[in-house]
């Protein structure tokens, strides 16, 4: 199970300091490529994140508010996003919403109208045109993500991708105004820069709103 992370932990008759030096080093060089890939993805990112951030501040000055929604471990990283916004540690709270926060609404949803509409059918029921849409992928092209994009298209919302590899279908689709990816083949590393541009977005909107 560990094969592909750890090589060396499945080596025959290994002594433990050897191990450990082996898991340090190993350690070691992901944090070092984390680190690396969050630097390189930031620094290419300076512009989008500029003009996303001014237009969110200005629809949230006007009364918007911010949708985010995701698959798996991404959905967590849009309840973090959404969280940051709405219960900042410093700073004024903003008006935001994870939509897979609620079990209730994405089992009902998934149950009655598929599992590919759980969040554009919640922008249905929530969002107008003032409003913000955030979606984070690591693919980039999930179905349910792509259809919430749809929708919030024809609702005039502002939408902002997160993706990773090359940006799958974020990346082409003319239902996304902002896409930020990350190019890494790992998850674990997208992951990790998306939190960061997160809360460098975060941070740049509360600077627009001075």
């Amino acid at each position: 199970m560990t094969n592909f992370l750890y090589p060396f932990l499945d080596a025959e008759e290994r002594d433990q300091d050897s191990l450990l030096r082996d898991l340090a080093a190993s350690a070691r060089a992901k944090a070092a490529e984390s680190a690396a890939l969050r630097a390189s993805t930031l620094a290419g990112s300076t512009d989008r994140i500029a003009v996303a951030a001014a237009e969110m501040a200005r629809r949230f000055a006007a009364g918007g508010r911010m949708f985010c929604f995701g698959n798996g471990g991404s959905s967590t990283d849009a309840t973090t996003l959404a969280g940051l916004f709405a219960r900042p540690p410093l700073g004024t709270a903003l008006p935001a919403w994870s939509l897979t926060a609620d079990q209730a609404i994405l089992t009902a949803l998934g149950n009655d109208v598929g599992f590919e509409l759980v969040f554009a059918r919640q922008l249905i029921a929530r969002g107008d045109g003032r409003d913000i849409a955030v979606a984070l992928s690591t693919s980039g092209s999930s179905k349910d993500l792509m259809a919430a994009f749809r929708e919030a298209r024809t609702r005039g919302m502002f939408t902002v991708g997160f993706a990773g590899y090359d940006g799958g279908q974020f990346a082409a689709s003319p239902d996304v105004d902002i896409c930020f990816t990350v190019a890494s083949q790992s998850v674990h590393r997208i992951q990790e820069a998306q939190a960061l541009l997160g809360y460098q977005l975060w941070h740049t909107v509360h600077e627009e709103l001075g």
